[in-house]
């Protein structure tokens, strides 16, 4: 793999001027015909980028979406009470893009630039191997589970909630569009945990293809869409990977407001006590489960228990909400 050099105004031919295309895959070539094409390596980055983001995240979010109008799938409804409306999805949707192309889209249109100057390979060939790029996801996976998780405690920190983060709680039942539906100082910080783990990396080990990079997003898209999505399948990760969050785990959090803040894993939640809640929560209906109630009865104290636990959230979202920056209730902060 060449090394990284400042590219913008350089044509893509001359960049692979010495590249001996016999010994490229087929993916490889499709990665150099799309440069040799745009012929601006800043742009076609930019584009590549762009596109990656859009289709992965409403590719995903379209199925949940035809779930949701086909009665088979509720039974795996966390809140089947909840289903959003056709215009709540429509006025997400609209925010949604909105914010792709006013704040996301210029700022992956700056990408190619950034990353060549942290020393990020973009249009070099070839790429890297699967046996290096999945163990480069999964470091980003945890270095940005573990600043979401931070960020996102700072997120509910009164005056951040009430002025940035209240939007993203406008729905206490999540769907798959809702993934994004955020402040646009929402979206700069939480984003910021996406690449930084990345560049961090690069950074430190000084080499780091983009490539590696687009399959860390795809990975990260489908994770904020499935744990935004409402649904807990039997095939769903959690089932199989005990430590994984999920749609039941994330679901919790924006019902009840409390607890669960990380994003991909259990452990940080779970290390530092703010899944206590959750963990009664779920105890209950564990302990319901052996008592041999029936399926209607069963549901029916399930409504009931996340009824209470919703209450009691909007009790906690209130008094969020009444702190001011003093860090006091502004009945306080008044005197």
């Amino acid at each position: 793999m060449s090394n990284s050099t400042a590219t913008p105004y350089v044509s893509a031919a001359m960049l692979y001027a010495n590249t001996d295309f016999t010994k490229l895959t087929w993916f490889e070539l499709q990665w150099v015909g799309f440069y040799l094409w745009i012929d601006n390596p800043s742009v076609a980055t930019g584009l590549m980028s762009f596109l990656l983001h859009e289709l992965v995240y409403f590719g995903r979010c379209i199925p949940f979406l035809i779930m949701d109008e086909i009665p088979y799938f509720h039974k795996w409804k966390l809140q089947p009470d909840k289903a959003p409306t056709r215009q709540e999805k429509w006025e997400c949707t609209k925010h949604v893009l909105f914010s792709h192309f006013t704040i996301e889209g210029p700022a992956i249109w700056l990408f190619h630039p950034t990353a060549e100057m942290v020393g990020l390979t973009t249009w070099q060939v070839p790429l890297p191997s699967w046996s290096t790029v999945l163990p480069q996801v999964f470091l980003f996976m945890v270095f940005e589970d573990m600043f979401h998780y931070c960020a996102h405690r700072f997120l509910h920190w009164g005056p951040m909630y009430k002025n940035v983060h209240k939007i993203h709680h406008k729905y206490s039942a999540p769907f798959g569009l809702a993934a994004e539906y955020a402040h646009p100082a929402e979206v700069f910080i939480l984003g910021l945990g996406t690449i930084a783990g990345p560049f961090l990396y690069c950074a430190i080990t000084g080499e780091l293809h983009i490539f590696s990079m687009y399959v860390w997003i795809f990975c990260r898209l489908l994770q904020a869409i499935d744990s935004h999505s409402g649904y807990d399948f039997p095939w769903s990760l959690r089932h199989f990977v005990p430590f994984w969050s999920g749609a039941e785990h994330h679901d919790f959090h924006h019902m009840a407001f409390v607890n669960n803040f990380s994003t991909s894993f259990r452990w940080c939640d779970y290390l530092l006590g703010t899944d206590d809640k959750y963990r009664e929560y779920r105890a209950k209906i564990d302990a319901a489960k052996k008592t041999g109630m029936t399926r209607s009865q069963l549901a029916e104290y399930e409504k009931k228990i996340a009824e209470e636990a919703e209450k009691e959230g909007a009790r906690a979202e209130k008094e969020v909400e009444e702190y001011t920056f003093s860090g006091k209730p502004k009945a306080v902060a008044a005197q």
